[in-house]
């Protein structure tokens, strides 16, 4: 059975306590030929906040998702095909890893059906998720390559998702993960800002996700970001 991920190239992540850039709407962002979108934040993230991004990005062809920092702000919005929620490998902090979760399962009706989760590998030790989930960011390839190879084979995780979050990561990293994952889809975040490293990163991942470029470049170069992912694709296909 195939998953909807699974023929994902490109993720837009758009942060609910962010603006788009001036003029730009979220009609655009869904045109970029984008193949998702994830509704998500690390900091001050409210209901109120992720319910006006949601209802304004479901009336387009494009599948939505929330990635929920926590459970308090997890909404119930019939605009959303689903919840993709993070577990931090390798989190200092252990609430990142089953705490928070077990939270949201005491106090909310969890819809399971259209529900799953993603292994997250956090790499860079400046970014805010870095300093809030505690993670050991000192990660070598084949350290990396083991945190994936866990999310998939002993936590049944079916998306991995390696992230660099701000700053642009290291391509043999990702290949190492890439490497040791057998079924589970790739994602890769952090510093994809045009053709060039869109195209790198989606040669190793499955599948490549761009978030502060939407709010600070706009859809342009997001579009950019989607051809060069999608190029990606097709030359790796033509090799094979």
């Amino acid at each position: 059975m195939t998953a909807p991920w699974d023929d994902w190239d490109h993720i837009v992540k758009l942060d609910p306590d962010k603006t788009l850039v001036e003029g730009e709407t979220f009609e655009d962002v869904c045109a970029t030929g984008t193949d998702a979108l994830e509704i998500g934040g690390t900091l001050d993230m409210t209901t109120e906040k992720m319910t006006r991004v949601i209802d304004a990005c479901a009336k387009y062809d494009v599948p939505v998702y929330q990635e929920p920092s926590n459970p308090a702000v997890v909404v119930d919005d019939e605009g959303l095909d689903g919840y993709l929620v993070p577990i931090v490998l390798n989190a200092g902090d252990v609430s990142w890893v089953t705490g928070a979760h077990k939270e949201w399962v005491r106090i909310d009706d969890v819809d399971w059906e259209h529900t799953a989760t993603e292994a997250y590998i956090v790499l860079n030790p400046d970014s805010s998720v870095a300093q809030l989930t505690e993670a050991d960011c000192d990660q070598r390839p084949e350290e990396v390559a083991a945190y994936a190879e866990v999310g998939e084979r002993l936590f049944g995780q079916d998306i991995v998702y390696v992230e660099y979050s701000g700053t642009f990561g290291d391509p043999e990293v990702v290949a190492a993960a890439a490497d040791a994952l057998e079924d589970a889809t790739l994602f890769y975040g952090g510093g994809i800002h045009d053709y060039d490293s869109a195209y790198t990163m989606a040669q190793h991942a499955d599948t490549v996700v761009v978030g502060d470029l939407v709010h600070d470049e706009g859809v342009d170069a997001v579009r950019e970001t989607v051809e060069g992912a999608k190029d990606a694709k097709k030359t790796t296909a033509e090799s094979v």
